[in-house]
């Protein structure tokens, strides 16, 4: 991964580079941000581009032996960890059990998605951790020396899901690690990450590309892709890497439409008629869902009505593919400045309750019972 390859954050580039160029890099860094906006190829490419035997001075050669090895993600001083999940035959486990996968994953699209990383691994419906027994390998790797580069690198990906046993043991390593080594947490939800362990790091607040970039970067990728798709894309991705590549794909795939859509339009059709025996076959459905994509569904709903609202008042542009501008037309009327906080706020609710791991059928049938009412209420 050579820094070009990145895009937006160009200031975060030139910050890394330049603490390279004077000697004075940090052992710790926290990259913080949304997800889908390459913080983990950042990370990649600055490690990289310090291990190069035959750097310029803005990037890695790219082909030199150490950058080969980079490029497959085969380093043997590139480590990564990252969520795991227990299963019948191994309960405590590990980022290298795993690895595989991810090589795998990362090499696919590098811009970074958890839930689809659970999907990947076939576990939607559970929640991934970072476990002590892997605070144990992050410590038997830092205490190991670099083994054919001038620096080691760890990448920690969603510290925030590291158990506070497992964060407890890592605040020595990541305060004083040995010489030439490097660690990488990347958080998409800083709030939640250990105090103790993010006074220990350098924070580097990553913001999402803008439309034009990820405009440009589509159109380099997607040469026969229809010209007019790739704006839509571009516009309504909210500068999310990630989901501008999935939405792309999508649209490229005929038979794979976008599910969410479908799933919200047949939400609130529900709720507003409150069908009982349908809305019960469609909280059936959605409980077969793993919670964090219960979780990206809520965040979908809430766009959804956040731009309908917007359409019923007229007040800016729309972030919508065609199929759900179509049919927002009709819908927005019942989304209104008497109903809109309400429904923001059991939302909400819901998103904190599947959070909590609280049962996804009660939350979700309470959640359609509560919009059918409040989409009843007009100006």
């Amino acid at each position: 991964m050579k820094f070009k390859e990145i895009i937006g954050n160009n200031n975060v580039k030139e910050r890394l580079i330049n603490s390279l160029k004077i000697e004075r890099v940090h052992h710790a860094f926290l990259f913080s941000g949304p997800s889908g906006i390459g913080k983990i190829s950042m990370a990649i490419a600055f490690a990289q581009y310090i291990n190069c035997t035959n750097k310029s001075d803005n990037d890695s050669c790219g082909v030199c032996k150490s950058c080969q090895k980079f490029n497959t993600l085969q380093h043997p001083d590139l480590h990564f960890i990252f969520p795991v999940i227990k299963t019948p035959k191994n309960n405590k486990p590990i980022s290298l059990d795993f690895i595989e996968y991810w090589r795998e994953f990362l090499l696919k699209n590098t811009y970074e998605n958890y839930e689809e990383w659970l999907k990947y691994i076939g576990v939607e419906n559970q929640q991934a951790s970072i476990f002590t027994s892997e605070a144990q390998e992050i410590i038997r790797i830092v205490n190991l020396k670099p083994f054919e580069s001038h620096y080691k690198t760890l990448i920690i990906y969603l510290p925030e899901k590291m158990n506070i046993n497992a964060a407890n043991k890592l605040l020595k390593s990541i305060e004083e690690p040995p010489p030439y080594t490097l660690f990488f947490l990347i958080t998409e939800d800083e709030s939640n990450v250990l105090g103790t362990i993010k006074s220990r790091t350098q924070i580097v607040k990553f913001v999402p590309p803008s439309e034009n970039e990820i405009l440009n970067l589509l159109l380099n990728y997607y040469k026969d892709v229809n010209i007019e798709n790739i704006n839509e894309v571009a516009r309504i991705s909210d500068g999310n890497v990630y989901k501008a590549i999935q939405l792309i794909d999508n649209k490229l795939n005929t038979n794979n439409k976008n599910e969410f859509f479908k799933l919200f339009t047949d939400f609130v059709r529900l709720s507003y008629t409150t069908n009982f025996k349908q809305m019960i076959d469609f909280v059936e459905d959605i409980n077969q869902q793993g919670r964090e994509r219960q979780k990206s569904f809520i965040e979908y709903c809430i766009r959804m009505f956040n731009e309908n609202f917007l359409i019923n008042n007229a007040s800016q542009s729309f972030k919508l593919t065609k199929d759900e501008f179509e049919f927002s037309k009709n819908f927005s009327k019942f989304v209104n400045k008497t109903n809109i906080s309400s429904i923001y706020k059991e939302l909400t609710n819901a998103y904190y309750e599947i959070s909590r791991n609280g049962s996804s059928k009660i939350i979700f049938l309470d959640l359609m019972l509560k919009i059918s009412q409040l989409l009843k209420k007009t100006n």
